[in-house]
C-alpha cells in the first residue's frame, strides 16, 4: 500500500472512530436524563449500555491510532496487537455493565416501580435506534474495509443497541397500552442478556488474535495455490505458518530450491513469490527461508533451473 493510501484509509479510519465518540456521548446524556426523569430502569438500563458503547469507542478510537503506527525499535512486529487487547477490554466492560442491569432489574421486580412520562422515553429510544442504525453500518464498512477488529467490535456494540432500543421502545409502547409497569424490569433483563452475548463475541474474536490464531482456511489456500503455480521454481516448501496481529498477518515458510541455484536468482524468485501473494492478501508479511536441495535430489533434478540437471 503506498504511503497516499496508508494515510487515507488511516484517516478514514480514525474519522469514523470520532463519529462513534459524538453520537454516543448525545445518546448517553438523553438516555439519562429520560431514565432519571421517568424513573424508568430499562431506559437507564440503555443509558448504561450507551455509556459502555462511549468507553468502547474511546477505546478503539485509541487503538486504531497506536495499531496503524509502523513497527520500531521496540515493536518489530508492528502494533496490531493493541486492537486486539481494546477488544478484550470492550468485552470486559460490557460484562460489568451486564451485572449491573441485571441486579437493578431484580430489585426493581422485588420492590415495584412505577414509570411516568413514557411518551418521551418513546421518542428517545426511537431517535436512539436510528441513530444507532446508521453509525453502526459506517463503521462496519469501514471495518471491514480495513479489517479492524477494535472498529468491528465497536460497531458491534452499536448494533446491538439498535435491538435493545427497538426492544425498550416495544416495552415502553406496552406500559402506555396497559399500564403495567413490569414490562420495564423485564426488558431490562432482556437487554442485558444480550449485551452478554456481544460481549463473549468480542471477547472470542479479541483472543483469537493474541493467541496467535492462523489465517482463515481460504487465505491459506490462496497461499498455497499462489506456491503451487510456480512449482517448476522450487523444489518443495514446508513449515507453513501463518497467524494474525490485529488487521496484520504474518506467513513464514522454508522453500527448498536447486542446491547449486544463485543466491541472487533464488532471492529474485522469493521476491516474485512474495509480490503475488500479497497482490492477493492485504496487509501482509512474508519470511521465506531458502533451503538448498539434496544431491540426490529427483525432483530438483527434473526443474530446468538446476544446473546440474542441465549437465546430464
Amino acid at each position: 500500500m503506498s504511503d497516499n493510501k496508508y494515510f487515507a484509509a488511516h484517516k478514514e479510519i480514525t474519522g469514523v472512530a470520532r463519529l462513534s465518540i459524538y453520537s454516543n456521548t448525545l445518546l448517553l446524556f438523553m438516555k439519562l436524563a429520560a431514565g432519571l426523569f421517568m424513573g424508568s430502569i430499562s431506559v437507564l438500563s440503555e443509558a448504561l449500555h450507551s455509556g459502555i458503547d462511549l468507553m468502547a469507542a474511546v477505546i478503539a478510537n485509541y487503538s486504531v491510532r497506536k495499531a496503524g503506527k509502523p513497527a520500531d525499535e521496540i515493536h518489530k512486529f508492528g502494533h496490531g496487537k493493541f486492537e486486539n487487547m481494546s477488544g478484550t477490554i470492550e468485552a470486559i466492560l460490557i460484562f460489568i455493565a451486564a451485572l449491573i442491569i441485571l441486579f437493578e432489574a431484580g430489585r426493581k421486580i422485588i420492590s415495584g416501580s412505577k414509570v411516568e412520562y413514557v411518551g418521551a422515553g418513546i421518542v428517545i429510544m426511537g431517535i436512539s435506534a436510528v441513530a444507532n442504525f446508521i453509525v453502526s453500518r459506517k463503521i462496519m464498512k469501514v471495518a471491514r474495509s480495513a479489517e479492524s477488529i477494535a472498529l468491528e467490535a465497536d460497531a458491534f456494540h452499536l448494533s446491538t443497541d439498535v435491538f435493545t432500543s427497538v426492544g425498550v421502545f416495544a416495552g415502553l409502547f406496552l406500559i402506555r397500552l396497559t399500564g403495567n409497569p413490569i414490562f420495564d424490569p423485564i426488558l431490562a433483563i432482556i437487554v442485558a442478556l444480550v449485551i452478554i452475548k456481544a460481549a463473549y463475541d468480542v471477547t472470542k474474536r479479541s483472543l483469537s488474535g493474541l493467541m496467535d490464531v492462523k489465517l482463515s482456511d481460504r487465505e491459506e489456500s490462496i497461499i498455497k495455490s499462489i506456491i503451487s503455480e510456480h512449482y517448476s521454481q522450487y523444489a518443495e516448501y514446508h513449515d507453513l505458518r501463518t497467524r494474525m496481529s490485529g488487521a496484520e498477518r504474518y506467513v513464514d515458510l522454508h522453500l527448498v530450491v536447486p542446491k547449486n541455484q544463485h543466491v541472487a536468482d533464488a532471492h529474485e524468485f522469493c521476491d516474485h513469490l512474495e509480490k503475488d501473494i500479497k497482490e492477493k492478501i492485504p496487509n501482509l508479511s512474508i519470511l521465506i527461508h531458502i533451503e538448498p536441495c539434496e544431491e540426490a535430489c529427483e525432483i530438483c533434478r527434473k526443474l530446468y533451473v538446476c544446473k546440474e540437471a542441465s549437465h546430464d
